[in-house]
């Protein structure tokens, strides 16, 4: 960092001179997730007059021994935390501003009655009037008869259809298809990619008659994308698979939709790709992206599923005057979200400094074993069948040279920092699937808590980041760790520092940290395994989990098994850790170190301080007469 650039972030109060101590912050309140109750089942279906294309829509004292790695933080700031996230208010003087939005949003939508062999039948016998001929051959034919209705259809309105294009490249290849007028409506681009699905297969039973059952592994099938411009939401993708029993994917944008609603407003911005990169009216656009986030979000998403599904989707398969004898009825659930935090700094220089700050103090401390930098590629490197490691990692990537990405994988969420365009840091969450991480509170009905709760986890992410880049510990609490603590009616020892073990069990906690729900006493116990190189168990990890609830360094999420770290425990915790092994230790084994070879060319800044500490302190142990 540069020396003009270090004297501003100084004087802004983001980077703390030597002397300086922290007041402190507001504690983050751990996310308690969601109890499993059975959602309402909501359910929509074609309505009368649809067609296919049709448009609707605490200053410490001078005895305090502190631990700066980072800002510091004013009482003004300490004060707003209570508003918002700790790591937007340390750097509030460097922000033009920041906004929430839901980005991308990915609905599934399935008929309930042919989710069932029963139902199906049903459905079956109100089409053909019996059992005749429910057979494979039949059941196939759904799809022959939907692929060529669509080609036909295609062809005839000069419609581009797009085959064998990846599900992940789909969005990005029909953009080029897009039409340049954005006030123009309606279908403008079909693609086709296989993939895995569960369909139904029919099998003969001994007496002949057909017996239903989904096909399993799932087989591979082509899946037909209808891209669509539409009036509220931009682009919004319908994915059918034309195999019974008819499922569907909606994609949508929460950029796009803002950015139409903004305008429909007349509410100033810029904006590149998929980013709000300047505007004079912030707040404004913040509440218009609120409304996506609010009850009133349902509304407008089952209302574009309903413009376009029936009337220009499902009618290749079954006319609308079909669906409506038939009471085809869909339902729609949240699959996928993602929920952002951007913050707009005021220059692309600063942005930048700081987001590779975040990298270098945070990434070696969230997951020591398992950080990795893919330069150069974008995925991550593939396991073999039957061998593949449990998602839960770091990792750094650099997909292009001018993009990094820092990725948080915690089994079905995910959480990263990425720049986007030249003075935007985006923080995003996340959720892969939405029927399992949040239980049966998954419907669209839901979706507004589902918001709240990827809200919840980014701000939680943020004040991991904060609590570990800012840390501090006052000399009255290295008095008192060694000393026995109470949790409950339970007497508990205190932490020995001096034990290689309990400061193992710390390193460990850190790296555990950004597990927004909370860890477990075995997730402890396999990483303190790894840091110590021999056995260590749950039970043992449960006993030094009590003692770090004596000292409040954690707490037990209420009602589970699992453990959060707060703030101020995390602050500790780090500045323990960093007086420990990267003070005190390298400082005294230099010290103790007579013979040194011949230094390197290229040394290291840390390295240059290391050594002029070690020479100061031997001069002291000379003075002392201790040194030989």
């Amino acid at each position: 960092m540069s020396s003009g650039a270090w004297n501003r972030l100084r004087r802004c109060g983001t980077v703390g001179a030597p002397g300086e101590t922290e007041s402190g912050s507001a504690g983050t309140q751990p996310d308690k997730g969601y109890p499993g109750r059975r959602c309402a089942k909501g359910a929509s279906g074609p309505r009368e007059g649809d067609r296919p294309g049709a448009a609707f829509f605490p200053a410490l004292g001078t005895e305090a021994v502190s631990v700066i790695a980072g800002s510091l933080v004013s009482p003004l700031q300490e004060f707003l935390m209570a508003a918002t996230d700790s790591f937007s208010v340390r750097y509030q003087d460097l922000l033009d501003g920041s906004y929430d939005c839901v980005d991308r949003i990915v609905l599934n939508g399935y008929c309930p009655l042919l989710c069932s062999p029963g139902g199906f039948r049903t459905w079956w016998r109100d089409v053909y009037g019996s059992d005749d001929h429910l057979d494979e051959a039949h059941v196939m034919r759904w799809a022959g008869r939907f692929a060529r209705r669509v080609r036909a259809m295609a062809k005839q309105g000069k419609i581009p259809i797009l085959e064998k294009v990846s599900d992940e490249h789909m969005h990005e290849v029909a953009e080029q298809h897009r039409p340049s007028d954005a006030n123009q409506k309606g279908l403008f681009c079909i693609t086709i990619h296989r993939a895995p699905n569960s369909v139904w297969g029919v099998k003969s039973t001994a007496s002949g008659s057909p017996h239903l059952e989904r096909k399993s592994p799932p087989v591979w099938v082509n899946h037909f994308a209808f891209h669509f411009q539409d009036p509220d939401w931009g682009h919004v993708t319908f994915k059918l698979c034309p195999h019974p029993p008819f499922s569907v994917q909606v994609i949508l944008n929460g950029h796009e939709y803002v950015a139409r609603q903004a305008l429909r407003q007349g509410i100033p911005f810029t904006k590149e790709g998929n980013c709000f990169t300047g505007t004079t009216q912030l707040a404004d656009l913040d509440q218009v992206a609120e409304t996506l986030r609010s009850a009133s979000a349902v509304g407008p998403l089952q209302e574009v599923c309903e413009r376009w599904f029936f009337s220009a989707v499902l009618c290749y398969l079954l006319p609308v005057a079909q669906q409506q004898m038939l009471d085809m009825r869909y339902t729609w659930s949240v699959y996928q979200l993602e929920y952002s935090r951007n913050l707009l700094f005021s220059k692309g220089r600063i942005m930048e400094e700081v987001f590779q700050s975040v990298i270098d103090r945070t990434r070696r401390v969230l997951d020591v074993g398992t950080v990795r930098t893919l330069f150069g590629r974008k995925k991550r490197p593939k396991f073999r069948r039957g061998h593949k490691a449990p998602r839960f990692e770091v990792v750094v990537e650099r997909p292009t040279y001018d993009l990094i990405v820092f990725k948080v994988h915690c089994r079905l969420l995910t959480l990263k920092i990425y720049t986007k365009g030249d003075r935007v840091l985006r923080i995003e969450g996340t959720v892969h699937n939405a029927k399992k991480e949040f239980a049966k509170r998954y419907g669209l009905d839901h979706f507004p808590e589902i918001s709240e709760a990827m809200r919840s986890l980014v701000e939680r992410f943020l004040g991991v980041l904060h609590s570990v880049e800012a840390s501090w510990v006052s000399d009255e609490t290295l008095e008192r760790l060694p000393e026995p603590a109470q949790v409950g009616a339970a007497k508990v020892a205190g932490l020995d520092l001096n034990r290689w073990r309990m400061r193992a069990v710390m390193m460990a906690v850190l790296s555990l940290s950004s597990e927004v729900r909370g860890f477990r006493a075995e997730h402890l116990a396999a990483r303190v395994g790894e840091i110590l190189g021999t056995s260590y168990t749950s039970r043992q990890a449960a006993y030094d989990l009590k003692k770090l609830r004596g000292k409040q360094l954690i707490e037990k999420v209420e009602g589970t098994r699992r453990y959060l770290a707060p703030a101020d425990g995390l602050r500790t915790i780090m500045a323990v850790v960093l007086l420990r092994e990267k003070v005190i230790k390298p400082i005294l084994a230099g010290t103790v170190l007579r013979r040194r070879g011949r230094p390197p060319k290229n040394r290291d800044p840390l390295d240059r301080h290391y050594q002029v500490i070690r020479d100061e302190i031997e001069q002291i142990l000379r003075e002392l007469n201790i040194a030989a």
